[in-house]
């Protein structure tokens, strides 16, 4: 049977950037979304799996659809979809993913070139 799985590594280094971002405490994101900061933590860390509703507000709280935190077990590559409130980082996060002839981890470390660099030079032109 195939279905869709939630990649905690990925799902947790989405949440810890972003609150990061944002200059958050755990604290600060539990008020937010309702999770609690233990619930947070262990997210983060990828040592815990969200309920579906814990899934469901921290897709809302990262701006982006549950299916972008889900992944097909049988490997298949996704569209990508654009969402308008995505960062361009995530944007090319998303095609690197998608691009079957990069490995994960090769999509990941790339996407996470990418997103240094880019935030590198977006502070240099203030």
């Amino acid at each position: 049977m195939t279905g869709k799985m939630i990649d905690t590594a990925e799902l947790g280094q989405m949440v810890k950037r972003r609150r990061s971002e944002l200059k958050m405490s755990l604290r600060d994101l539990a008020k937010v979304t309702g999770i609690s900061p233990s619930t947070l933590s262990r997210i983060e860390n990828g040592t815990g799996k969200p309920d579906a509703d814990n899934l469901a507000r921290l897709a809302d709280w990262l701006g982006v659809p549950v299916d972008r935190i889900l992944h097909s077990d049988k490997g298949d590559v996704r569209p990508v979809v654009y969402y308008p409130n995505e960062s361009v980082p995530e944007i090319v996060e998303a095609h690197l993913r998608a691009d079957k002839n990069l490995t994960p981890e090769m999509a990941k470390a790339l996407a996470e070139l990418f997103r240094v660099a880019y935030y590198q030079f977006s502070k240099s032109k203030e």
